[in-house]
């Protein structure tokens, strides 16, 4: 893992980047990806790509509603007591791509790994949903209740990229963000190059921002800084994205298109990262108690894998909690982010029980022994996590090269008058690309 210097003297990072292209089917055809384009990515300098202020209070956990002795249906419909007995977690490393992560007794001390919002290291965490994300994938167990993150054995890495308590001083910017108030793609690009850096094996982004799917969104340097993790062997999950009043992601996704085609042109709400999946493992969330698709979770072609949503416990201020305080009342935990942790935590087990495995490898046995059909569901993906059956399963493994694609949101009777550019990268890419495939306010 070269030291932060070194990282800093690479300067930039080549990456694959698919350039879509217009097919001759119909104008509003999904564009196949041809070529490769580079775009360059630096991790440093680490802060804010604007001035910035916090606008609003910070959030504040309420009191357990739940019973702190039961364990949690999220837990219990992944059987994650049984999968335990495979493997904690030891050894692999964490990023999480956040509001940051507060520090607690039930929380091993984070790797401080910067903060893209404000002046601080990423230890801080203001809105608390990165500090509860952190606790879903490894807070560490106690007498006190029945909770312990998926993997507690395992070590975190706290990158502070967004915040709804903070904003840009100047408001006329209108590009999107990740989640309510600040967190520009470009920092998400920088944040995802730094966890690499730093040597994170898993890098989960419990975010996304949204445009209408009629709309197009400038996250190339994204894709580039997610092939960027994948050429450092680093598994990258991502929320699916929650529908919302109000941003981009205010309409669902068709359900069921004819077709994977008919699915990218039926597109009507655009979450990045979430998009670039399965080149990462995009996560849509279902009900703890029935394992049915949540109504909030944003379907779409991009959605690879799915884990429980609601019913969300984890630990704040190292005690168990399952709501933050609202000037309603307790809002209930819920949502894609939630899910997303899940899933990371059961990356972290796979991959301290199989250590060889690279990160497509780990990938694809994530997907291949997920509880679904044998065809892709855009509200789930290829279905259900089963960490048991992912630590188990004796399969044949895909020696797969990393690889990441770039599709642009539809723009229809637009052509792409982009130039054709491919770039050679030090991967041992494949000779064909596969077209793989949060809302704006974060789901508490």
């Amino acid at each position: 893992m070269p030291s932060p210097t070194a990282a800093a003297r690479l300067t930039l990072v080549g990456a694959l980047v698919a350039v879509a292209a217009a097919t001759p089917a119909t104008a509003t055809a999904r564009p196949e990806p041809l070529v490769t384009a580079l775009v360059p990515v630096s991790a440093l300098p680490v802060g804010p790509a604007q001035p910035t202020e916090q606008r609003t209070h910070c959030a504040r956990p309420a009191p357990l509603t739940s019973d702190p002795t039961a364990e949690p249906a999220g837990h219990r419909l992944l059987d994650i007591g049984q999968a335990w007995r495979f493997s904690r977690g030891g050894g692999v490393t964490v990023a999480v791509i956040d509001t940051g992560i507060t520090p607690h007794a039930r929380l091993p001390l984070p790797q401080a790994g910067g903060d893209y919002v404000s002046t601080g290291d990423g230890l801080a965490d203001c809105d608390l949903h990165g500090t509860l994300v952190a606790g879903i994938i490894a807070a560490r167990p106690s007498a006190i209740d029945d909770f312990a993150g998926v993997a507690p054995d395992s070590t975190l890495i706290a990158i502070r990229q967004s915040s709804g308590a903070f904003d840009t001083r100047d408001r006329r910017t209108a590009a999107p963000t990740m989640g309510a108030g600040y967190g520009p793609l470009s920092t998400l690009a920088k944040a995802i190059v730094r966890a690499a850096d730093l040597g994170a094996q898993v890098i989960n982004i419990s975010e996304a921002a949204c445009v209408p799917g009629t709309a197009s969104i400038d996250d190339d340097a994204v894709a580039s800084a997610l092939a960027y993790a994948r050429a450092r062997d680093a598994v990258v999950v991502a929320a699916a994205g929650n529908l919302s009043d109000t941003g981009g992601c205010r309409e669902q996704n068709p359900l069921a298109p004819a077709s994977t085609s008919a699915a990218w042109d039926q597109v009507r709400s655009v979450a990045t990262p979430a998009r670039f999946g399965r080149e990462i493992l995009t996560v849509g969330a279902v009900e703890a108690t029935t394992a049915a698709p949540a109504a909030f979770s944003l379907a779409g072609p991009w959605v690879t894998v799915a884990a429980p949503g609601t019913d969300v416990v984890s630990v704040a201020g190292g005690r168990a909690v399952d709501a933050l305080d609202d000037e309603n009342g307790p809002r209930r935990l819920a949502g894609t982010s939630y899910a997303a942790a899940y899933v990371s935590g059961v990356i972290a087990l796979v991959r301290a029980r199989f250590p060889q495995l690279t990160a497509q490898q780990v990938i694809d046995r994530v997907v291949r022994t997920a509880r679904g059909g044998p065809d892709r569901d855009a509200a789930t993906g290829y279905g259900l996590v089963d960490p048991v059956a992912a630590l188990t399963a004796d399969l044949p493994e895909v020696a797969a090269a990393p690889r990441i694609t770039r599709v642009a949101a539809p723009r229809p009777d637009e052509p792409d008058h982009r130039p054709a550019i491919t770039v050679a990268i030090t991967l041992a890419v494949g000779a064909g690309l596969v077209a793989g495939a949060f809302a704006p306010r974060r789901r508490r």
